[in-house]
């Protein structure tokens, strides 16, 4: 019912405005469309300025009244996003500047400088000075908000700090897969022929003794409050992106070709739901790069934890290996079967040796 009151309302609005621009015409022909240029001049004028000051207004309402919605309403979730909040700041005020004043002066001259019987046009063809001026202050100002973008992205995607923790992140349709390296602190090989949805999901090769203790999940990765991780990202199929919002970064994962990505998470889940003021809040990890019919329901979960959840977190995990061979799986072997044992009665132990 709504979308029909909409579609009328919205063939409602069409018509009128045709009606008022057919009353106009009429309106012309009968003034002459001398007098009428005139007139329709001075009502352009005056709604220019009419249009500036709602416009202006109608900006400042909806960040008023939108902004809280916004992430920029809370700060980044990790200390690297922090730079790109700072960046982002800084290109917000030198484009809202740049913003109000061209629209100000836009509007403000079509109704200064308005047709008037006294004033004549006076053309002003070309200037070396201005152009100089529009042209070197704007490329001055993009190279300098394009060197600080560079900086931060090359600490970004950088070598990370020496204690890093390191999450292998794999994007699929449409879902996300998650291996983190066992006690040896090292992942093993795969190969992209040896997926198996059923038991092998990214192609681990079981040859390779690194492989043995890693620890494979789906959809919701696990990582340690204030301590750098670094993500190896890849895809198994189509390219996606690992879009992390609360944190402010974004890497593509491609089919392929490994990228990587590291940050440092500021707080907790269950930190950011009191930040927040939301009891349901959670970390996102989102593919924002157009993967196919089930990209909008490609998400995944992130928990941020203490080191001690972690730890214990990642205690009950079982190796990959293990479940992929059930029967290697100490936890399932066979237990021995018991031998009799043949009891000696009182009376046998008793009887007397004869000499």
């Amino acid at each position: 019912m709504t979308i029909y009151l909409t579609i009328a309302v919205i063939i409602l609005i069409f018509v009128v405005i045709f009606q008022i621009s057919k009353a106009s015409e009429y309106v012309s022909t009968l003034k002459g469309d001398e007098v009428s240029r005139k007139q329709n001049n001075k009502i352009n004028g005056f709604l220019m300025v009419v249009f500036l000051v709602l416009g202006l207004v109608g900006v400042w309402y909806c960040n008023h009244v939108l902004f809280d919605r916004t992430l920029l309403a809370h700060d980044s979730a990790s200390v690297e996003g922090a730079r790109v909040d700072s960046m982002l700041w800084v290109t917000l005020a030198v484009t809202g500047i740049v913003f109000l004043a061209t629209q100000i002066v836009l509007f403000w001259f079509a109704f200064k400088y308005q047709e008037k019987e006294n004033r004549k046009v006076f053309y002003f063809p070309h200037s070396n000075a201005l152009e100089v001026l529009w042209t070197v202050v704007p490329a001055i100002t993009l190279t300098v908000l394009v060197v600080i973008g560079l900086r931060n992205w090359f600490l970004f995607t950088g070598a990370p700090p020496q204690n890093a923790m390191q999450v292998e992140v794999t994007g699929k349709q449409f879902g996300w897969i998650f291996r983190y390296p066992g006690k040896d602190g090292a992942f093993g090989k795969k190969y992209y022929k040896n997926i198996d949805p059923a038991s092998n999901t990214i192609g681990l090769i079981w040859d390779d003794q690194l492989t043995h203790d890693d620890v494979v999940t789906e959809q919701t990765m696990y990582i340690v409050k204030g301590k750098p991780v670094k993500l190896i990202i890849g895809s198994r199929d189509v390219i996606h992106d690992v879009g992390l919002s609360h944190f402010r970064l974004k890497m593509d994962a491609v089919p392929g070709i490994p990228t990587t990505l590291w940050f440092t998470p500021k707080y907790t889940t269950a930190e950011m739901k009191e930040i927040t003021g939301n009891p349901n809040f959670v970390y996102e990890i989102s593919c924002d790069q157009m993967c196919g019919n089930g990209h909008y329901s490609m998400k995944g979960i992130i928990e941020v934890v203490s080191q001690e959840d972690y730890d214990l977190w990642m205690a009950k995990q079982k190796p990959y290996y293990l479940s992929a061979f059930p029967d290697k799986d100490p936890e399932n072997a066979k237990p021995a079967p018991a031998v009799a044992v043949k009891s000696t009665s009182n009376a046998e132990i008793e009887k007397p040796v004869k000499l």
